[in-house]
């Protein structure tokens, strides 16, 4: 049974949706594109009195040419189709502060020290924050589309120092690292039972 789940009434006023895709280039580089949207779905009142019907309140977009190990942001571009104010599209150029950015651990903290207040848009920042992790996942699914040697250790598993100490599960002495190790010794022992199988052979 879910409380809060029951405590819902009817349908909402504000919803808020983040989309992310990432298309893969010949290059082996990546475009990852984010849309933030803001849509009040019931009629309200502006700051100053003035009705307010309802629609999309912010339609803003995000691309990033992402290449590299550690993959970097390499261009990056906004697109801000729907606005609250007019001069909501002065700051959109802000988001090539992040030109040179690694997708590695501290992305985060320097997307919100190059954009964040003052540095640029605030709808800009957030979707750049939920974008981060998708860019890893698009990236890995681009370069995991061609089989790779076994890992003969945690060194060889690409990725994995972003995903330690990530969430809970991927602790130093969390059930999936383990995962990991007892994985990557089964392979090791198979490889090694294979080599000596074709010693023998010899």
């Amino acid at each position: 049974m879910s409380r809060l789940k029951d405590l819902i009434p009817g349908p909402p006023v504000h919803q808020r949706r983040i989309e992310i895709r990432t298309v893969p280039l010949d290059n082996g580089q990546i475009v990852v594109e984010g849309w933030l949207t803001d849509n009040r779905l019931m009629p309200g009142y502006h700051w100053d009195g003035r009705p307010r019907p309802p629609g999309v309140v912010h339609r803003i977009g995000v691309r990033l040419l992402i290449g590299d190990w550690p993959p970097a942001i390499l261009e990056a571009e906004a697109e801000m189709v729907d606005i609250p104010h007019e001069l909501c599209p002065t700051v959109a150029d802000s988001i090539q502060k992040i030109v040179g950015v690694s997708v590695a651990a501290g992305f985060s903290e320097q997307i919100r020290r190059r954009l964040g207040g003052v540095e640029g848009c605030s709808h800009l920042t957030h979707l750049l924050l939920a974008m981060g992790p998708a860019i890893l996942h698009g990236f890995w699914a681009q370069h995991s589309r061609q089989p790779r040697p076994a890992p003969r250790s945690k060194e060889d598993v690409q990725g994995l120092p972003y995903l330690i100490n990530s969430c809970q599960l991927w602790r130093e002495d969390g059930p999936l690292l383990q995962l990991v190790d007892e994985t990557i010794d089964r392979l090791n022992r198979v490889g090694e039972a294979a080599e000596e199988k074709e010693d023998e052979s010899l």
